[in-house]
């Protein structure tokens, strides 16, 4: 049974529309904006996508499929028919569908990290990588952090273009095998290429909540999978810019 989330009366309103990039009488597919965050946590309730949608639609019973972080902007699939709950959902708790990301970081040489392991897979290329190593989350701690242990968290890194505007960043394109919390910031950091905007990895920034100056450069760009009621083949690809 869902519980209830508590009222905020003074929240901070993000200066960012939720586009809807799909919709049928199963899902709503949207196109998240930096900031927001998925469904309502601490201080967020009204300015979350989940609740954002609820009162567009006037459908209490839409519930996220899956979430990306609130700095983490891109594709994010909603699902609206109670009955197809489980189907989607479990789409993604099984990693059955393909995500790919985008970002900005440093275009300087790879760092050797701490933990884990770096293959390159074009040798003597160093892209593209896999990185591969042990993330852990501690609940209610911001940040997570690689150790030694068991391999939890797979991310396949491209190296891309220089951003004209800034030599000294270039666009990367990232496949996550795994699902850990954080795990795309982790691993780009873990090289010495902290994603642009990052304001937890190398390190914790104090920002204020109406700051919205400096947003993560992390799409979720595209998603796709094979449609767990009709079987159709699904691809959505987000168009906000980095």
């Amino acid at each position: 049974m869902e519980r209830p989330h508590r009222f905020v009366t003074e929240e901070p309103h993000i200066p960012f529309e939720l586009d809807v990039l799909y919709e049928d009488e199963r899902i709503i597919v949207v196109d998240k904006p930096h900031f927001l965050a998925t469904m309502p946590r601490g201080m967020w309730y009204r300015e979350t996508a989940l609740i954002r949608l609820r009162e567009q639609y006037g459908e209490p019973d839409i519930i996220p499929a899956h979430r990306l972080d609130r700095m983490t902007a891109g594709v994010l699939v909603f699902v609206r028919d109670k009955a197809c709950r489980g189907a989607y959902q479990m789409l993604f708790q099984n990693k059955q569908a393909v995500k790919v990301y985008e970002c900005l970081a440093p275009c300087k040489p790879v760092m050797r990290p701490r933990y884990g392991i770096v293959t390159r897979l074009e040798s003597p290329r160093s892209f593209p990588l896999l990185r591969r190593s042990h993330i852990t989350k501690i609940r209610g701690v911001m940040a997570a952090y690689e150790e030694p242990g068991v391999v939890n968290a797979e991310t396949l890194i491209e190296r891309g273009e220089l951003i004209s505007d800034n030599p000294m960043m270039c666009r990367y394109t990232l496949h996550p095998r795994t699902g850990k919390t954080h795990q795309l910031r982790v691993h780009m950091n873990s090289l010495g290429l902290p994603i642009m905007g990052d304001d937890f990895y190398p390190r914790i920034e104090t920002r204020s909540y109406d700051d919205f100056s400096r947003p993560l450069a992390l799409v979720a760009r595209t998603l796709m999978f094979t449609d767990p009621i009709t079987g159709e083949r699904r691809e959505y690809v987000s168009r906000l810019s980095l």
